[in-house]
């Protein structure tokens, strides 16, 4: 069953839309105005991804998990789960704040209770939630590394895959001003893969995954860095 190249390529799809395209529904949630539906949306998330990362992890290898494997995936979930919640809260008031003082009302941009939010939604949120991100890639390609399932990766669905979530990684990592961890990661996951890996991609469906998403960022990383000289997030070159 050639299962392990479509669960990452149904992972790499619900990624871009929960990780990126819900800042498309930035508009007032009826049942409470003060939200927007993208933080209403955002509440189902985890929800929806993490037990896709579970299907990926118990079938990414021929045998059962062992204590430790599953210790770190729940480590991991929890981590992932903590800035993921950080961000959905802080972000939310972040927005509400910057609206407010759009529209004249109240400017409490210049308060510490703006400068505390700014740090949980910007900093803290994001590195929590991004090395949750990082770490789940790094479980689910040792599992496999270690004891492959033995099934052959289908390269379409492998190469669509990783460019949607290879793009998806490029701009949480370029917003969310993670570059100092996201680069490093994807630039050894491309190293290992065509060192030591290359002959295990044809049967290693999230090697193969990982591999073309983590070398689709770099590319994606290094072209933004050529051209403006830094690692400037979307919001600060004009672009959101």
């Amino acid at each position: 069953m050639k299962r392990l190249s479509l669960l990452t390529l149904i992972f790499a799809a619900l990624s871009l839309i929960f990780l990126l395209l819900l800042i498309f529904f930035r508009v007032p949630f009826q049942l409470q105005p003060l939200m927007s539906w993208q933080d209403a949306l955002d509440v189902l998330t985890p929800l929806v991804l993490i037990p896709i990362y579970w299907l990926m992890f118990r079938f990414s290898a021929s045998g059962r998990p062992t204590l430790v494997d599953e210790i770190a995936f729940l480590a991991l979930a929890v981590l992932w789960v903590m800035g993921h919640s950080l961000h959905l809260s802080a972000n939310s008031i972040s927005n509400l704040v910057e609206a407010l003082q759009r529209s004249g009302e109240i400017d409490i941009t210049g308060t510490s209770i703006y400068t505390l939010t700014y740090f949980y939604d910007e900093l803290l949120s994001h590195y929590l939630w991004h090395i949750g991100i990082i770490g789940f890639a790094a479980l689910l390609i040792y599992r496999e590394w270690r004891q492959p399932a033995g099934q052959a990766t289908v390269w379409w669905q492998a190469l669509l895959g990783g460019l949607l979530y290879g793009f998806t990684c490029f701009c949480i990592f370029l917003e969310g001003n993670t570059v100092a961890i996201g680069l490093p990661f994807t630039l050894i996951i491309v190293l290992i893969s065509l060192i030591w890996g290359r002959s295990r991609l044809k049967q290693q469906p999230v090697l193969a995954f990982f591999f073309v998403s983590c070398l689709v960022a770099l590319l994606f990383l290094a072209g933004w860095f050529l051209y403006w000289g830094d690692f400037r997030p979307f919001s600060a070159a004009g672009l959101l």
